[in-house]
């Protein structure tokens, strides 16, 4: 993981632009996409995960934006802008929502400040995941976010990244224990599914950045202990709320999900 300090460095992989690559995103160079094209190659069908993920993401923030008082969200590791951000879908449906977005990779840095230059609902903090006591105290933070009234902390598909013995439950508990009641809580993980996809992606990933695990069901929801797992629990993103018009469903009747959309699983919880 880099340092805000850090300039761009377009000869290593970057996992926030290889995602904005599988998206069908422009920010991203070569090397990047030398990654990406390991799995639209080799894996084919595995992009559909970051679709899953990006879909159930902006289901989770809609469905707190209309039906829960929450106005403010915390976005932990928010990766590269792209369609439907956080304080787009907030927005959308509660103007007054305020949003700060966390990430260390510089050319997040770069391109989410440009896009929120005019947008004074919205801070960009660098700094660590791992550091949830710095992200929580940084002052871009606190001018928005107030810790006295609930606030939405979001963990779209950055825990995976996180190893075991950096605490992954840890950091989820941090915040857990210093947002107030009626607090919500987004995780979306990549899944376990003891079959060969799934140990072939994650080879490629730890291969690539050197880091991350994938997790069970348990795994994943043990990480929210403490919280309350809202309905359905921990189910495939795909399934997390979906729309009638997502891939999940056809003209009104559940389909059968691919592997690839088992791999990465979405849950909501609340801290009573």
């Amino acid at each position: 993981m880099t340092n805000e300090g850090s300039s761009i460095d377009p000869t290593r992989p970057s996992i926030a632009r290889v995602y904005d690559y599988l998206l069908g995103g422009k920010d991203n160079y070569a090397v990047d996409r030398e990654i990406g094209d390991v799995f639209k190659r080799d894996l084919p069908g595995s992009v559909a995960i970051a679709f899953a993920n990006r879909a159930a993401l902006t289901r989770a923030v809609r469905e707190i934006a209309k039906t829960t008082g929450i106005r403010q969200f915390i976005d932990l590791g928010s990766g590269l802008p792209t369609v439907d951000n956080v304080h787009q879908v907030a927005q959308r449906h509660a103007p007054e929502s305020r949003v700060v977005y966390v990430d260390i990779d510089p050319q997040v840095l770069v391109h989410g400040r440009a896009l929120l230059e005019h947008n004074d609902r919205t801070r960009v903090v660098a700094v660590d995941v791992r550091d949830p006591e710095g992200i929580r105290t940084h002052p871009d933070t606190s001018e928005i976010i107030d810790f006295t009234r609930p606030v939405a902390v979001i963990f779209s598909a950055i825990l995976h990244h996180i190893n075991d013995d950096e605490d992954p439950a840890g950091i989820v508990r941090y915040w857990r224990d210093h947002v107030p009641s009626g607090s919500y809580f987004f995780v979306s993980h990549f899944r376990s599914g003891n079959n060969p996809e799934t140990a072939e992606a994650e080879k490629v990933l730890q291969q690539t950045f050197g880091r991350g695990r994938w997790r069970t069901d348990a795994e994943i929801a043990s990480l929210l202990d403490g919280l309350e797992i809202l309905d359905p629990g921990i189910v495939p993103a795909s399934l997390w709320h979906p729309d009638e018009t997502d891939s999940a469903w056809d003209t009104g009747e559940r389909r059968e999900l691919t592997v690839w959309q088992h791999l990465i699983a979405a849950g909501l919880a609340r801290k009573a």
